[in-house]
């Protein structure tokens, strides 16, 4: 290979979910110990990254014009883009270098660790690499990561899935699920907290099938247990870290598991369940192994333990065979549950997906306003819960400065990125740190206060 002599001056693009994100750091990282710098500004860059998501059509749809658009920059100083992830995973066997020629190299979801390869690289016309998912190695603590923000910190306790939903090419761009030895999650949490990080978020496909696929009896309950140790060394003061557990999976969201969460100091008292939908029919449809009892008794489990805790979902509307009766099921799940945050996502049909194949597509239009049914009503049971924060004073993480006069924050119930946020009124505030403020007003989405 005949690798460039020179310094790139790299600008990194990432796409869809935090998991992927997580891929952009390490890719970072590798960047940087290569010798190269990583910018903010494309419009500066000699070589371009792009990060993709595949996972639905629009995500693609983005995905492509983010590329061309990043493209237009080799008609001034850009020498080198870089397409990686799971668009080019999904679409490595349909010649993408005919589809896009603007493009010089395409990195699978496997392919993480060949970056400095793909940016180097003189010799091929087009440099490719696809390895199979389920070879790809798995994240260790000493792989260098330039982050992105200080916190949160997104820690993957596995990749890949062996959940077989019918709408979901997942398991086709990431593997078999893989989980990642505790020892090595357990330092990477020293490591961040080490860094200063107030909170560290779980993630993976399926956060609570973590160790299923491990030899050892060592599930998610005890990496719990573990974390909340090292985080109580790090930080003796109560709730002055935060651990969030994201992307729960009803079925393997255990009792013990809730338990573990609902007893800890540090653990926010936050669920992030995606339900996907609620009618027993079309889950089966779906290939979600659970019953609309079954999240019933979930959810009723959770408040009852705990009345304050956070819940939040996602769900898909419009998927085929989903009728007025199935929809109404749905409806009536969203109004008796009363999640604090929901994520609501029209059915996106492809011609690889198993769910292509069901009877009974819903038609776009009726799946839109199914869509916008759920939304307004959810906005309006966001607000009623809003409201019920009015007069109460909760502990907030500071995280960026708004106006003179006004922070942006979020509290225990407030995920990053896909949640609300806290309006801080205050001065002098110290960015990275937590604050107790009571909230004087409420809106659909978010809250605001006063520093106590």
């Amino acid at each position: 290979m005949n690798s460039l002599a020179s310094h790139e001056i790299i600008y990194i693009e990432s796409l869809g979910c935090v998991r992927n994100n997580i891929d952009s750091e390490v890719m970072a990282g590798l960047l940087e110990r290569a010798g190269h710098s990583i910018i903010d500004d494309p419009s500066k860059a000699s070589v371009i990254v792009v990060n993709t998501c595949g996972f639905i059509s629009a995500a693609s749809e983005e995905a492509v014009d983010i590329i061309l658009a990043m493209a237009e920059y080799k008609k001034e100083q850009l020498k080198r883009l870089v397409v990686t992830g799971c668009l080019v995973e999904r679409y490595k066997n349909d010649d993408l270098a005919s589809t896009m020629p603007e493009v010089d190299a395409f990195l699978g979801t496997g392919a993480v660790d060949k970056i400095v390869n793909a940016v180097e690289d003189r010799v091929s016309k087009i440099f490719t690499s696809y390895p199979d998912p389920d070879e790809q190695k798995l994240h260790k603590p000493a792989l260098p990561r330039k982050f992105s923000s200080l916190t949160p910190a997104y820690i993957k306790v596995s990749v890949g899935c062996n959940r077989k939903c019918t709408y979901c090419i997942i398991p086709r761009l990431r593997g078999t699920q893989k989980s990642r030895i505790a020892d090595d999650i357990l330092l990477e949490v020293e490591q961040f907290f080490a860094r200063g990080s107030k909170e560290i978020a779980l993630v993976a496909e399926n956060t609570t099938d973590y160790g299923l696929d491990l030899k050892e009896n060592f599930g998610l309950e005890t990496l719990l247990k573990k974390i909340e140790e090292k985080a109580q060394i790090a930080a003796p003061a109560k709730q002055s870290v935060w651990v969030r557990l994201l992307y729960a999976y009803p079925s393997t969201l255990s009792k013990s598991i809730i338990s573990t969460v609902l007893n800890s100091d540090i653990i926010c008292s936050y669920f992030d369940i995606p339900v996907q939908h609620a009618s027993s029919k079309i889950l089966k449809r779906m290939g979600r192994r659970y019953s609309k009892r079954d999240l019933y008794d979930l959810f009723g489990f959770i408040r009852k333990k705990d009345p304050g805790a956070a819940l939040r979902t996602t769900i898909i509307t419009g998927f085929p065979g989903e009728s007025e009766d199935d929809f109404n099921d749905l409806l009536g799940f969203i109004e008796d549950v009363k999640f604090d945050h929901l994520g609501v996502f029209i059915y996106s049909d492809s011609g690889d997906l198993k769910s292509h194949g069901l009877d009974n597509h819903v038609p776009h239009d009726i799946a839109v306003k199914r869509h916008d049914i759920i939304m307004e009503k959810q906005a309006q049971i966001s607000h009623e819960i809003n409201l019920n924060h009015v007069g109460k004073t909760y502990k907030v993480l500071v995280e960026e400065k708004s106006d003179d006069g006004v922070y942006l924050g979020r509290t225990q119930f407030q995920a990053p990125e896909v949640d609300g946020l806290t309006f801080i009124y205050g001065f002098d505030l110290e960015i990275n740190t937590f604050i107790d403020v009571n909230i004087t007003e409420s809106y659909e989405y978010d809250i605001a206060g006063e520093v106590v």
